[in-house]
């Protein structure tokens, strides 16, 4: 139909260019450098804290204590930096895939790059929805049309046309096609573009907190602040009582770092980094961390047909001629009849020349298969294009060909056949033969032809020309072989799927049923809804699952509509249009195969492989992503009870000292790493899509996971309180203390495997698989072992070696305190732990 495109540039070439004039970015995210990071961790409340201490065992003349401080100061540092590095990372490789994309040939072929990888030279092929990679002269263009907002200002679209003066004929990188198609050369990538030389920045908005980010800072700020004014307090009274203002400051820093719950946020940006990651593990990309905070509460999943419940491999499977049944073709291995050539060759002069949707490459294989050369048009030139718009759903190519201009159009049958003025009879014959067709799950479209001299302005609108209907095509696309049984699955966890699709309403519903979609309804049509008001709207939700020859801002009503009853939306979508449904939507879900770059950037997640069953898998990963964090917020509230207490009570007992910041710290070095990264790799629990969706309004720090932790941690410290107080009456202060310290260990042990599993059969949390956990643990009876044992480090944490049987006794205390909490799970049922 047009000359040969161009090869572009060769691999090779493209990767020299790349090499000599780097990346096409204007501000490229600078990685972190691990002296910035440490600056950062320095500044950390709990390191300054321990900083404090060893200058305060220093003025002591406790060298052992100061120099125990400052080597766990270091071991700090080193995991947080591990940890820091890692989520970089992470962090790094997401951006990598969620760069903005361009389609360009190199070598002959067109092929999907990451918008970074732009070289000069090379060609772009743009598209509506496309944003512009670069800067580029055109070299073809249809009916072109640009956004140029984010550079002059004015929202009203640009007309582009090839040969033009002035900017006319150049389109700029970050611009938005609007309309049309082109092939544009690149004149310019990155800092040297237009948006570059008049330094516009294009570097990442900072996006706002999250809603777990601003509970979770009200809960740090709310302990910080408490720890501090009851560490004064401690400090005014030790020095006031007992004379000893630096043992006074001592103990009000040990309580400060009991009190300050440092690794909240921690946890945060760790899950939140790794939950990401684990997401793209199954080809999906999540934009937002709110996205992923949101995935375990969605109850409604709206998902388009084509390529996400279907393969999206289509082929022709049925022509059917305008005389009826018996001008019927079926893609069985017969020839195709000539009286259906024109049929055929219509519905490919309506189609894009390189062809990205899959019906349209059907199209066009099947026309190199079946049709002669002179039915392809080698030497004709488009003219004119009329795009697929809501209020037409076809397409319109106006050809200037060898005798006048040709004019072929495509779409919905119904659409197609009202241009073309059919008497009554026909359009109930038409009708009937594409409810046939859609009934064995084929997709139907109609073709019809005109001809318009070449003297004449074209029509404003495809309406103006006199169609000539020619038939209908029917695709088949297999529905996805995954999609039954994840259908199932989301119906077990609480989410109601509905379809909602631009096909003919017979088509949508075989789908449905084979799909398990089918509620006994018919599906709802676009006309149906546009005759709606809300409240009625509201009812036929409840009612229907199948939506079809649904529009783009019915897709929009669709979703404000559920919303409106209180759902958790998510949605799919892939064009322009289908932006605002995406926006408006929970969780925003687009096609990353075939997904415009408008559609990318309104959604929460992309669908690298737009599969329905990727959909599923993210829902039910948010899941375990909320319920891990759940765990390792409860642990860490838990653990700080007794942490705390064993640091007041000799204060308001009248004992000496427990717990020292060398003590605190050593404890820090086990919580750290099992609240960041132990409970994060716990795997999901049996019933993680057995069970309803959460209510998103519900805190994540509820009064019910607030009195289980706290129970949980006051448990702990009155059995190693008890411990401590009966040591004293035989054994040595020191001796007593180290008692009491291996308590306190192996009670964390026991906290850990209390809340590694939300479930309540018992000891649920002990033989859940976690290598990680069990590395954690050997270190840290290593290090208790080493504290105890070797001699210089016993006195730095002014232990004396207790008898075996104390010894015995306190792992007994951490055993006794693992069953004491089973026990505890089984009378306090789940919902009440929050």
């Amino acid at each position: 139909m047009n000359e040969t495109p161009p090869r572009g540039l060769s691999a090779d070439e493209a990767a020299r260019r790349l090499q000599a004039d780097g990346p096409n970015e204007l501000n490229p995210p600078q990685r972190r450098r691990w002296w910035q990071m440490l600056a950062e961790l320095l500044r950390e409340p709990m390191l300054l804290l321990l900083l404090a201490a060893g200058g305060i065992y220093l003025l002591l003349g406790d060298r052992g204590e100061a120099l125990m401080l400052l080597g766990f100061v270091a071991v700090t540092v080193l995991i947080s930096l591990s940890q820091e590095q890692r989520t970089e990372r992470v962090l790094e490789a997401l951006r990598d895939l969620t760069s903005p994309r361009a389609l360009v040939r190199r070598d002959g072929e067109s092929q999907r790059i990451a918008g970074r990888e732009v070289v000069l030279g090379d060609l772009l092929l743009l598209a509506d929805g496309d944003r512009v990679a670069a800067d580029a002269t055109l070299i073809t263009a249809h009916d072109l049309q640009l956004d140029e907002s984010l550079l002059s200002g004015e929202s009203l679209p640009v007309d582009k046309r090839v040969g033009s003066e002035s900017d006319a004929a150049r389109v700029f990188a970050g611009t938005l096609v609007t309309g049309g198609q082109a092939l544009a050369q690149v004149t310019a990538t990155g800092p040297r573009s237009e948006i570059g030389r008049i330094g516009k920045s294009l570097g990442e908005i900072g996006a706002p907190p999250t809603p777990l980010h601003r509970q979770t800072r009200r809960l740090v700020r709310l302990f910080s602040v408490l720890g501090l004014v009851v560490s004064a307090v401690v400090v005014t009274l030790w020095g006031l009582l007992r004379g000893d203002w630096l043992g006074g400051l001592l103990a009000g820093i040990s309580l400060a770092m009991s009190m300050l719950p440092q690794e909240f946020l921690l946890i945060l940006t760790v899950f939140m980094a790794m939950g990401a990651w684990r997401l793209s593990r199954q080809r999906v990309l999540a934009r937002r961390a709110a996205t992923i905070e949101t995935l375990g509460s969605a109850t409604v999943l709206c998902s388009d047909k084509t390529g996400t419940l279907t393969l999206n491999k289509m082929a022709v499977a049925e022509l059917a001629g305008a005389a009826g049944a018996e001008l019927t073709w079926r893609n069985e291995g017969q020839v195709l009849p000539e009286a259906l050539h024109p049929l055929l060759e219509h519905a490919i002069l309506a189609s894009e020349s390189e062809a990205s949707d899959p019906m349209e490459r059907a199209l066009h294989a099947l026309g190199q298969q079946r049709l002669p050369a002179d039915r392809l048009h080698p030497a004709w030139t488009l003219a004119h294009e009329y795009a697929l718009s809501g209020a037409l759903p076809a397409m319109t190519h106006v050809w200037r060909g060898d005798a006048g201009q040709v004019v072929s159009i495509k779409g919905a049958s119904e659409a197609v056949a009202g241009l073309c003025r059919l008497p009554a009879e026909g359009q109930a014959a038409l009708a009937q033969q594409a409810t046939a067709m859609a009934a064995r799950g084929l997709r139907v479209l109609g073709v019809a032809r005109a001809v318009w001299p070449a003297d004449q302005a074209w029509p404003e609108s495809p309406a103006g020309f006199a169609w000539e209907w020619l038939g209908l095509v029917g695709f088949a696309d297999p529905l996805r072989p995954e999609v039954p049984a994840a259908i199932r699955e989301c119906r077990a966890a609480g989410l109601r799927v509905l379809m909602i699709t631009g096909d003919h309403p017979v088509t949508a519903s075989a789908i449905a049923t084979q799909a398990g979609l089918d509620g006994g309804l018919p599906a709802l049509t676009g006309t149906e809804i546009a005759a709606m008001d809300d409240a009625a709207l509201a009812q036929a939700l409840r009612r229907h699952a199948v939506y079809a020859r649904i529009r783009p801002e019915q897709k929009l009503r669709i979703v404000q509509a559920l919303r409106a009853q209180g759902e958790v939306v998510a949605m799919t979508g892939d064009g322009v249009n289908d932006a605002p449904s995406l926006k408006a939507a929970d969780i925003g879900v687009a096609m990353g195969g075939r997904g415009t770059d408008v559609a990318r950037e309104a959604a929460g997640l992309v669908l690298l492989d737009d599969n329905f069953d990727a959909i599923t898998q993210a829902v039910r990963l948010g899941r375990r992503i909320y319920d891990n964090l759940r765990k390792a917020m409860a642990f860490v509230l838990a653990v700080h009870v007794p942490i705390a207490g064993l640091s007041l009570l000799p204060l308001l007992l009248g004992w000496p000292p427990l717990l020292t910041p060398v003590h605190i710290a050593f404890l820090e070095l086990l919580i750290d790493p099992v609240c960041s990264v132990v409970f994060e790799a716990e795997p999901e629990e049996e019933d993680v899509m057995q069970r309803p969706p959460r209510d998103p309004a519900a805190p994540l720090f509820s009064p019910g996971l607030l009195a289980w932790s706290a129970a949980q941690g006051l448990l702990l410290l009155a059995l190693v309180a008890g411990l401590y107080a009966l040591a004293r009456l035989s054994l040595p202060a020191d001796s007593a203390r180290a008692l009491a310290f291996v308590a306190l260990v192996s009670g964390n042990v026991a906290l850990i495997l209390a809340n590694r599993s939300a479930s309540g059969r018992w000891f649920a949390g002990w033989l859940r698989p976690n290598a990680l956990l069990w590395q954690v643990l050997v270190a840290t009876a290593a290090l208790l072992a080493a504290a105890l044992a070797i001699t210089p480090l016993r006195e730095v944490f002014r232990f004396v070696l207790p008898p075996l049987p104390w010894l015995a006794a306190a792992l007994g205390c951490g055993l006794l305190c693992g069953l004491l909490l089973e026990l505890l799970k089984q009378a306090w049922p789940r919902r009440w732990r929050g």
